[in-house]
């Protein structure tokens, strides 16, 4: 892995999926892939397709190097910035299950707004989330995420040490 990266921790990522659960047939996308560690793991679990997303070059070689080593079907690798990736899958009509986001902790910040922030917004915006799916935005315990955003609320939020995992649904209607 590139160095720079920050891969999930095995235990946030069991953490994870204990509450994620079996995932058969899902459609699963992994925003800031890194090295798709979680986007992998997802297609363990059962996920029918897995979309990551990654601008980092070095990043996305060992992600296709990776998935060419599995011989695996299912995953689609997007080589784009989040926010443009989000917008080209919603131009696409492309809908999500499950959407995991796991921005740089310390990067992007403007003021008070951390990239995570900004990224949730923009999902929001563009609604490429299914209407019985979850966004989930893994993020350092000290930044702060609204209650709800958009037609976006929180529900569920868990902590690991510096990081913490915070569960957006769409509101019922």
């Amino acid at each position: 892995m590139p160095s720079g990266i920050r891969p999930t921790q095995q235990r946030v990522r069991k953490a994870l999926f204990d509450i994620l659960g079996d995932m058969q047939g899902l459609s699963f996308l992994e925003l800031f892939a890194g090295s798709a560690a979680v986007g992998f793991e997802a297609k363990s679990y059962g996920a029918k397709e897995v979309f990551l997303v990654e601008n980092n070059s070095l990043c996305l070689e060992t992600i296709r190097k990776n998935i060419s080593s599995l011989g695996d079907s299912g995953y689609q690798v997007i080589g784009l910035d989040a926010g443009a990736a989000i917008k080209k899958l919603n131009r696409e009509g492309k809908l999500f299950d499950i959407i995991f986001v796991d921005a740089p902790y310390h990067k992007g910040k403007i003021g008070e707004e951390s990239l995570s922030k900004r990224t949730l917004q923009i999902i929001s915006a563009y609604d490429i989330l299914a209407e019985l799916g979850f966004v989930v935005i893994q993020h350092f315990k000290k930044d702060i995420l609204p209650d709800a955003l958009g037609d976006l609320h929180l529900f569920r939020q868990s902590q690991y040490g510096d990081t913490s995992l915070s569960f957006y649904r769409k509101r019922e209607v």
